[in-house]
């Protein structure tokens, strides 16, 4: 029997990342090469590196009895702890009705474009997740470029607006920002909050990645500064290290009651609820402690720690252009200085550019600019800083905190190996491309992306 797939489904690609951990799964085992058993330094899959907190493990254990079904919006104790957990780090005091459970943020968003009509506006580079959402649930969308400091312009989105006749807009933002680390301030969120009350924008602020942001009293929630009008969504992936976890929520605006309603009726349709054992681990996770307290500090020194060195061993490649994150694990590197030198050697895209660092001698895994909702011709690509041993750097850190700047550059050394070699790998491959010394290297990687 022949199976029909609906086109739509067809139409949609995996997520770059996923994609090419498997492409790295898959392919590496090809490569003859002695050198290749070790595997490739991995800049491409964003997920924190270190182990869920003990607290959580343990009451997961404690809770795996849990059998039934919980209720759509999620228990009440996690509500409530999500509640308290907002207003002790973000300075939100939200009702806990107005909070409902998830399998994740990245679900929650696609429930939240599901009920919500209008045109969706989306700035780039944007995470790599939210496009093909929108194109699956067919929805009007609109590109918003951001300026060269990678952040919205108020005008810009303004000037969009203006255009658009639906009388809803559903802006989509990301604070902190994955692909570029950078984080929105005070003022920058409230420029945007007065374009979107004055042109009635809705907007759906994706704050999975508050947590991580190195200085952390800087980080606002768009829920504080427009809440009338901000879905805001988070969860236990980044900050908690609990990806597999599933488990995200949304706040929604002041007085969306009806709309509460509405989502309820599609939580129910199409999961029922989160896991019950899951949802009683993660009160554990939300709920305020001296344990998680630290976790958080400690992660996010050595996310930053690692950003720093990522951002100034990158930046020391001649024509790499890079803003030095404020947040998350990543940082957005541009090499389209090198655009007529890749060209030469037949890399025309952001997509030939990622699989020609692949494959030997350079071992190297990243992002590429089309990925990222930018041109296809755009060489920039998103660097995830999270290839080293979390369980091991976190103790080591504990054990002996670098202090000064030569300090932390050791630290590095002796604890992400990957990541060090990995950008000395990068900058090889451009030394290459300059000298035009990648002829031998193209018919591998041909072999490589077409297997016989």
């Amino acid at each position: 029997m022949k199976f029909v797939v609906d086109q739509q489904v067809q139409d949609i690609e995996m997520p770059e990342n996923l994609k090419l951990n498997t492409f790295l799964q898959e392919f590496h085992s090809n490569c003859p090469h002695p050198e290749c058993g070790f595997g490739f330094y991995g800049f491409a899959f964003g997920q924190s590196p270190f182990p869920v907190p003990t607290v959580i493990q343990q009451a997961l254990i404690n809770n795996a009895d849990k059998g039934a079904y919980a209720a759509v919006p999620g228990i009440p104790e996690l509500r409530d702890a999500i509640s308290k957990y907002n207003k002790h780090y973000f300075g939100m005091d939200i009702d806990p009705k107005r909070i409902y459970v998830g399998p994740g943020t990245k679900e929650l968003i696609f429930n939240l474009l599901e009920i919500l009509h209008g045109t969706v506006i989306l700035p780039t580079p944007a995470w790599l997740g939210y496009l093909p959402q929108i194109r699956f649930l067919k929805k009007n969308y609109h590109m918003l470029s951001t300026r060269a400091n990678r952040k919205i312009s108020p005008n810009d989105l303004r000037k969009l607006a203006l255009r658009l006749q639906d009388r809803q807009k559903i802006l989509i933002l990301n604070n902190p920002h994955n692909p570029t680390g950078l984080l929105y301030d005070r003022l920058e969120l409230e420029e945007i909050a007065d374009v979107c009350r004055e042109q009635n924008i809705t907007v759906i602020s994706d704050e999975i990645y508050a947590q991580t942001t190195y200085d952390f009293p800087k980080f606002v929630s768009m829920g504080k500064i427009y809440p009338e009008g901000t879905f805001v969504t988070n969860g236990l992936s980044k900050s908690h290290a609990a990806g597999g976890y599933r488990l995200g929520y949304v706040i929604f605006p002041q007085h969306a009651v009806d709309l509460k309603i509405q989502f309820k009726k599609i939580l129910a349709t199409e999961y029922t609820a989160v896991s019950t054992p899951i949802q009683h681990a993660a009160v554990a996770g939300f709920e305020i402690s001296k344990e998680i307290d630290e976790y958080f500090q400690v992660t996010r020194n050595l996310h930053q720690i690692m950003g720093e060195y990522t951002y100034h061993a990158l930046s020391s490649i001649e024509g790499v252009k890079i803003i030095k994150p404020d947040a998350t694990f990543y940082l957005l590197a541009d090499f389209n200085a090198f655009a007529t030198d890749l060209q030469n050697v037949k890399i025309n895209t952001s997509q030939k550019l990622s699989e020609s660092l692949i494959v030997h001698p350079y071992h190297t895994a990243i992002v590429g600019g089309d990925s990222l909702v930018l041109e296809r011709t755009d060489f920039s690509a998103r660097i995830a800083f999270v290839d080293y041993d979390g369980k091991k750097v976190y103790q080591n850190y504990l054990d002996a905190k670098p202090k000064s700047l030569s300090e932390r550059e050791e630290f590095v050394k002796n604890n992400a190996p990957k990541v060090v070699l990995g950008i000395k790998m990068i900058q090889k491959f451009f030394n290459d491309v300059k000298n035009n010394s990648l002829k031998g290297i193209m018919n591998q990687k041909n072999s490589l992306v077409n297997p016989s």
